[in-house]
């Protein structure tokens, strides 16, 4: 198997799989089973000063949202800080440490806006052993009405000179977890590398509200008759999260800036993704909370799997579909494709004909006996019929190359000019020279 020791920013471990701050790394029992499952790292649930103890609500804490099968989509949850007593964390985490010094042992931290503050809480998490600390500037909810959280991810300044400070005073490599809830990501990363940051993890929770109790009018979960907002991780959210690596990844300011990827990793081909992207390793959450911590196994011997088959090392995934991500006026308007039907696998449901002839282009065509045809000189290749047939790989889309006739126009493919960007028509080239 291909061999996946992971070395980030310095911080080695047996694979890339690390365990993300929240519920499941928030005690030294959890942690001890985490490793014992294979899992290379965990940071361990975000750490606040000593003092008053943080209470969460006892009512219920995740809302939920569900695919048709009820499979687990997303988790809202409105549950704060670790609410155990900072000594007691410190010393587990010194305890986990010792026992398992081959695995990455990360310190999740939030505390106010103070320099004191931080200086004073870093020196307690270095005597632990730990191998780094992750500044948690993204928790959306409780703590960031305290100024805290994410109302410090979302001020760039305040990241630069909290990193300072810690870059100031701790000798570990020092994370900021960054907030998806803000309008671009590039730029608390920037301040973040300012700042001095080791590498940025990324994204956290998505503020949101899941549904609503229609008898009770609050959100949920309900406490007590009322609601609020809170934190949604899991699959639901990792289409925001790989746009948010890749735009961190591709923009020159931060393109050095390693990532640990965050959002929605479930599987191995997740974590392959976020890793092709630009992140370095992978944090999950969701997914032990959904399957129990065996679930990285999966995802070990996965990509172990798919690294073999390509015949790469795993430093050879990490960023590799960069230089792929394109913006949209740099697409290839040569690249013309047109549906094409497999009548062995078509169950004839007619979800196709449906959703092209009442939403789309007309460009499918029922017989009397319900036999789905594409109609080519319709066709513009939208893609909506591939992505709501429930059969994979019943309907493809076939290259149209330069120079064929393409059937809804009986001409040949014309080739896009040779200068796109320049072009009349380009949106892009009209309002620059407005």
């Amino acid at each position: 198997m291909a061999d996946l020791t992971s070395n980030f920013i310095g911080i080695k471990s047996p694979n890339p799989f690390w365990l993300a701050s929240a519920p499941p790394t928030d005690k030294e029992y959890n942690v001890r089973r985490a490793f014992d499952a294979g899992w290379g790292g965990v940071v361990w649930k975000t750490l606040g000063e000593a003092g008053p103890p943080v209470v969460n609500v006892n009512g219920p804490r995740y809302g939920a949202i569900w695919g048709a099968d009820r499979r687990l989509l997303g988790l809202n949850n409105i549950e704060l800080i670790t609410d155990r007593p900072l000594e007691v964390n410190l010393r587990e985490m010194k305890a986990v440490k010792r026992d398992y010094p081959d695995r990455a042992l990360i310190a999740s931290i939030m505390v106010p806006c103070e320099e004191a503050a931080w200086k004073a809480i870093l020196p307690l998490v270095e005597e632990t052993g730990a191998d780094g600390i992750e500044l948690n500037c993204g928790c959306p909810h409780g703590m960031s009405e305290r100024g805290m959280g994410a109302a410090v991810g979302q001020n760039p300044d305040l990241i630069e000179m909290i990193t300072r400070w810690c870059k100031q005073t701790t000798r570990m490599p020092v994370i900021v977890k960054l907030t998806p809830n803000i309008t671009d990501v590039r730029l608390p990363a920037a301040a973040a590398k300012r700042g001095g940051a080791d590498a940025v993890s990324l994204i956290n929770t998505v503020n949101s509200i899941t549904s609503v109790d229609l008898d009770l009018y609050a959100p949920e979960p309900t406490i007590d008759g009322k609601g609020s907002h809170g934190g949604l991780c899991g699959p639901a959210v990792k289409p925001m999260a790989l746009n948010m690596v890749a735009e961190i990844a591709r923009n020159a300011e931060t393109a050095d800036l390693p990532i640990s990827g965050i959002g929605g990793v479930t599987t191995w081909k997740d974590a392959a993704e976020f890793m092709a992207l630009g992140a370095g390793n992978v944090q999950v959450c969701t997914a032990a909370m959904t399957y129990g911590f065996k679930v990285v196994q999966e995802m070990i011997s996965g990509l172990s799997q798919y690294l073999d088959d390509k015949g790469m090392a795993l430093d050879d995934l990490v960023g590799r579909a960069v230089p792929n991500v394109s913006d949209w006026q740099h697409l290839n308007l040569n690249y013309v494709t047109k549906a094409v039907i497999d009548q062995e696998a078509c169950i004839s449901c007619g979800r196709c004909y449906a959703a092209c002839e009442d939403t789309s282009h007309q460009a499918i065509d029922m017989s009397e006996d319900r036999v789905f045809s594409v109609k080519d000189d319709e066709c513009v290749a939208c893609n909506l019929c591939v992505n709501v047939c429930p059969v994979e790989n019943c309907i493809t889309m076939k290259r149209v190359e330069p120079g064929e006739i393409d059937l809804r126009t009986g001409k040949v493919v014309p080739a896009a000019p040779a200068d796109w960007t320049s072009h009349p028509n380009n949106p892009m080239a009209v309002r620059a020279a407005e």
